[in-house]
């Protein structure tokens, strides 16, 4: 994250910091016409790289705020508005690219599809965001203030073997951790006031991917940040990692059924788990929830177009998804889409 910080600062930052907390020696206004190395002068902070690929020199302005670059303060509110500003981008990119291209509209004629369900979606994740972001921004500073096994180029890592062995570790120890953290948010104590708001979408879009609670989609990301505190990881890949992960999260929400896979936790096996909420806690594969026996296999039609889209498969869904939200929830308290409900009776 140093790296996405130092672009960050390079090209918005310093202007901003400069003008909104500037230096009481190097004001940024008072000196309209000072160098580079004026300005370098006249401040105690200096420039180093956290990039060995590339850089951009820092203009006059990095050495014109009272808060300069190193200062934690700063560190942590622009870490705070970098994860704030591109957690919506992605999201919204993300999901609007697959709602548009993969999502199957016919999805919300489904009786269990709720009335303006995408607008709550993404009301949901913009306003769990901020607060997601917040939680967050701990750990990206513990990364930029090198408190972490981050490095910079396959030089200083383990080896050239671990620059591909880093994805696979990587995914199986997050795996494990949201599998355990996960099944946690159903124990009933806590499921109604973490877990729940997202198990408010029983059919879920794309716009769904984020649409959490934010302590609980906080709590669901810890395990990506705990890595890198334990184990090397090369800080390019762990950005990378980042994309990825938002990535994958909106994949297993557009109800694509492409990975029949037993191994793959796939949009199948997640669709399961909205449906029948005890099952397929798994982020990326199903080997925790097959040793936790909690593994669901979806059912073979969802896998053909015309069946899983079919009244038959709709009502036997439906059935069994209204004797479990008895059992996890109590009394049913979502409001359905009249116009899908009408048309499935």
């Amino acid at each position: 994250m140093d790296v996405v910080l130092e672009i960050a600062d390079t090209f918005v930052g310093d202007y901003l910091y400069a003008s909104v907390l500037p230096a009481q020696s190097a004001a940024a206004f008072d000196f309209p016409d000072a160098t580079n190395s004026t300005a370098e002068a006249l401040s105690s902070w200096r420039f180093k790289t956290v990039n060995p690929y590339f850089h951009f020199e820092p203009s006059k302005y990095a050495y014109m705020s009272a808060w300069n670059r190193d200062n934690v303060l700063r560190q942590f509110l622009s870490l705070f508005l970098i994860t704030w500003i591109f957690g919506y981008i992605l999201y919204f990119v993300f999901a609007t690219l697959s709602y548009v291209f993969v999502f199957d509209k016919k999805t919300m004629e489904h009786p269990k599809y709720l009335k303006n369900q995408i607008w709550l979606e993404i009301k949901q994740a913009t306003k769990s965001m901020p607060i997601m972001s917040a939680l967050t921004t701990p750990f990206w500073l513990l990364d930029v203030r090198g408190y972490t096994r981050l490095y910079d180029s396959p030089a200083e890592g383990p080896g050239t073997w671990y620059e591909i062995l880093q994805y696979p570790l990587f995914i199986i120890f997050t795996d494990a951790l949201i599998y355990l953290i996960h099944r946690g948010l159903h124990h009933p104590l806590v499921y109604k006031h973490l877990h729940k708001p997202h198990h408010k979408w029983i059919m879920p879009t794309p716009y769904a991917s984020h649409a959490f609670h934010p302590v609980d989609g906080w709590a669901q990301s810890v395990p990506y940040h705990i890595y890198p505190l334990l184990f090397p990881l090369n800080k390019f890949a762990s950005v990378g990692l980042f994309i990825f992960v938002n990535f994958w999260t909106i994949m297993i929400h557009d109800g694509e059924y492409v990975a029949n896979s037993p191994v793959i936790n796939g949009a199948a096996c997640h669709t399961m788990h909205h449906l029948y909420f005890n099952y397929n806690y798994g982020q990326y594969t199903t080997f925790w929830d097959r040793l936790g026996k909690s593994y669901r296999q979806p059912d073979d039609s969802l896998f053909h177009k015309e069946k899983k889209m079919s009244d038959e498969q709709w009502k036997k869904q439906v059935n069994e998804m209204e004797k479990l939200v008895k059992e996890v929830e109590g009394e049913d308290d979502r409001t359905y889409d009249a116009n899908a409900v009408k048309k499935n009776n």
